[in-house]
C-alpha cells in the first residue's frame, strides 16, 4: 500500500477510544455535539431542552428548538485535531421542523513515511459530516425524528464516502417532567471505500429517560448506549448524569460514563487509573435570544476536552 498508508489508518484509529471502535470507521461521529449532553456523560437522548445542538444527538428533539435558531459548537480533541459544528433549524407547519448541519473534524499534519520508515512528507487528515434533519409531533407527548448524512473522510491522498441515517423518537410529559427516547444512529455504510475493503458504520442503538424531580431543581437522566453490541457488561453500557437547574436561565451539569472510564483506563507498575476519564461537568446560561453551554471531560488518554456550544435566534 502506498506510503505507508496502513500505518496512516492506525494512527487515525488510535485517536477513537477503543479496540471495538477502531473496528468501524467515522468514529468522530460516536462524540458529542453538544456540551450539554457532554457535561451529562457524552450521549443523552432525553433532555427536551430548547438547544439545537441536541437534535444532532436525537432527531426527534428538534421541534423543541425555537424557530430560526443557529448553532455553533467546537470542541478541542487531542493536540493538534479539533472538531467543531453548526446547524440551523427552522419550523415547518404546526407540527414539523427542520435543520440543516454540518460537522467537522481536523486530525491535524501527521508525517508521512514509506515502507522502511523514512519521512518523505506531510499530509493531513479530516472527517466531514453534512446533514439534514426532519422531525413531526406525532401527538401532544410523542414526537419522532429522521436525520440523513452524507460522510466524507480524507487521509493524505485516499478518500472514502458513506450514507447514514438517525431514526429517534422521544416521548415527553411536561406536567410530570417525564422523557423517554429511543434513537438509531448512523445507520447505513460506505458507498466508496479507501481502497477494496468496505468498512463498517460506528452503528448505536440507544434508550434513554430523563425525570426532573417535582419541587426540586435536580434532574436525572440514565443513557443505554451500545446495545447493539453486548461485548461489555451491562454496567458498562449505563451512562448517568444529573443537572441542577438553578434557575429557568442557569443550569449547572455532571455525568459519568463507565464505558469511557474503562476504555482509557491505563495500567503501569504502579497500578492502573482511569485519570479521570468517564467523568464530566458542565453548565450553561439562557438569555433572551443567547444561549451558552460549556463542558469539559476527556475523550482521549493525552488531553482532556473543552467543549463550547453558541445559539442565536434569529
Amino acid at each position: 500500500m502506498k506510503k505507508a498508508i496502513i500505518a496512516t489508518v492506525f494512527t487515525i484509529s488510535a485517536l477513537n477510544l477503543s479496540a471495538q471502535e477502531s473496528q468501524t470507521v467515522y468514529n468522530f461521529l460516536r462524540l458529542p455535539v453538544s456540551a450539554h449532553v457532554a457535561a451529562l456523560g457524552g450521549d443523552n437522548i432525553t433532555i427536551s431542552d430548547d438547544d439545537a445542538s441536541l437534535l444532532l444527538h436525537n432527531p426527534a428533539l428538534a421541534g423543541n428548538v425555537t424557530d430560526r435558531t443557529l448553532s455553533l459548537n467546537m470542541m478541542t480533541y487531542m493536540e493538534g485535531s479539533i472538531t467543531a459544528s453548526a446547524n440551523f433549524v427552522r419550523a415547518c407547519g404546526e407540527r414539523g421542523t427542520w435543520a440543516i448541519g454540518g460537522q467537522f473534524m481536523n486530525y491535524g499534519t501527521m508525517k508521512e513515511v514509506n515502507s522502511y520508515g523514512e519521512q518523505t512528507g506531510d499530509f493531513s487528515a479530516k472527517d466531514i459530516c453534512i446533514s439534514g434533519t426532519f422531525a413531526y409531533a406525532l401527538s401532544q407527548h410523542l414526537s419522532g425524528g429522521i436525520t440523513a448524512k452524507a460522510i466524507t473522510s480524507y487521509i493524505g491522498q485516499y478518500n472514502s464516502l458513506a450514507m447514514g441515517v438517525d431514526l429517534g423518537l422521544n416521548y415527553f410529559d411536561v406536567e410530570r417532567q417525564w422523557s423517554v427516547s429511543a434513537v438509531a444512529r448512523n445507520l447505513g455504510g460506505q458507498l466508496k471505500a479507501y481502497e477494496d475493503d468496505f468498512e463498517r458504520m460506528p452503528l448505536d442503538l440507544q434508550l434513554g429517560i430523563t425525570k426532573r424531580l417535582v419541587g426540586s431543581p435536580l434532574r436525572l437522566s440514565a443513557t443505554l448506549v451500545r446495545l447493539n453490541d453486548w461485548q461489555y457488561g451491562i454496567g458498562h453500557h449505563l451512562i448517568i448524569g444529573a443537572d441542577v437547574l438553578l434557575s429557568e436561565q442557569f443550569y449547572l451539569a455532571a455525568g459519568y460514563n463507565a464505558l469511557r472510564a474503562k476504555e482509557m483506563k491505563l495500567t503501569d507498575s504502579e497500578g492502573s487509573s482511569t485519570h479521570g476519564a468517564g467523568l464530566s461537568i458542565g453548565a450553561g446560561l439562557t438569555l433572551q435570544r443567547i444561549k451558552l453551554h460549556v463542558a469539559y471531560a476527556k475523550y482521549h488518554v493525552t488531553t482532556g476536552s473543552l467543549l463550547v456550544n453558541f445559539s442565536y435566534s434569529l
